[in-house]
């Protein structure tokens, strides 16, 4: 015979609209996030170290070790805004319309496989 599928939910078909709905609200949270991304960090930097953050990062004269702390609390604080507004707004779809946006898959989540199935379980 042939062989079992999984039962699953069945997919809320994505309309043209709700696509199009979805595209603006990725694109607009993607813009605050980088309009949060520049101003943040800059006002975290001041109000650490009582000057303003290095505007020449390129420049040989500028201390590394300030270059290279800018860069790490910059780009950390760019992506960490980046994915909580992404994630935000991902949920804000979820309740209003009770499925995940369009082109966005559930994770897997599959339980049945353990540890002891691996062999590495403590005997």
């Amino acid at each position: 015979m042939g062989k079992k599928r999984k039962a699953t939910e069945p997919k809320p078909p994505a309309s043209l609209g709700s696509k199009q709905a979805w595209k603006l609200m990725d694109r607009g949270s993607s813009a605050a996030a980088s309009a949060a991304a520049r101003d943040v960090p800059a006002l975290a930097w001041r109000i650490a170290t009582g000057r303003k953050p290095p505007k020449s990062t390129a420049n040989p004269d500028a201390r590394s070790s300030e270059v290279l702390a800018w860069a790490f609390i910059g780009g950390g604080f760019a992506e960490l805004m980046r994915v909580l507004v992404k994630r935000s707004a991902a949920n804000y779809w979820v309740k209003s319309t009770g499925h995940l946006p369009p082109g966005m898959k559930p994770l897997k989540t599959d339980n049945s496989h353990s540890v002891e199935e691996d062999g590495a379980a403590d005997e």
